[in-house]
């Protein structure tokens, strides 16, 4: 199963796929999605078209997105959730099916500490797939959403093979 995990951000959106089989985990590729101006309309248009491309291209069956926090920054929030909005949309589009999983659930998964700093998560997110060079933290962040959903995917079809 291949799947594409990602980041919302309204400059730069992370991305990041991977492919399971079993529990083995293996990086396809990451990336980052860029959007510049001061319109938000069209810098919102261009995450689109560019999620849209890379979902297209890698073709994965399942997407996870991270969920945003709430900034102290009312506007700033916003903007990140209609940027988030973009991260649901395209793989929506795309018939995929979403997880959705907060920062600290991320975190707590890959580095099994909920607070973890941005180092830690990439530390393990090279570790787990090993050879990975990141296009940037934001893909690093976007392949950890990805190995989450790959976790908790994997724990779902254990409870079920145990309850049936």
């Amino acid at each position: 199963m291949k799947i594409i995990g990602i980041d919302p951000g309204l400059r730069n959106m992370g991305w990041g796929v991977i492919e399971t089989d079993g529990p083995r985990l293996r990086h396809l590729a990451n990336g980052i999605v860029h959007s510049e101006g001061a319109d938000l309309g069209p810098r919102l248009a261009m995450l689109y078209r560019g999620l849209c491309a890379v979902i297209a291209e890698h073709g994965p069956d399942a997407a996870a997105v991270e969920q945003t926090f709430v900034n102290k920054d009312a506007a700033g929030t916003l903007k990140l959730g209609q940027a988030r909005g973009i991260a649901l949309l395209a793989p929506a589009e795309a018939g995929l099916e979403i997880g959705e999983y907060s920062p600290n659930t991320v975190k707590k998964t890959v580095v099994g500490v909920g607070h973890a700093a941005k180092e830690q998560i990439q530390h393990m997110v090279r570790f787990m797939l090993p050879g990975v060079s990141f296009a940037g933290p934001d893909a690093a962040d976007a392949l950890a959403v990805a190995i989450c959903h790959a976790h908790h995917l994997q724990g779902r079809a254990l409870r079920i093979k145990a309850s049936a």
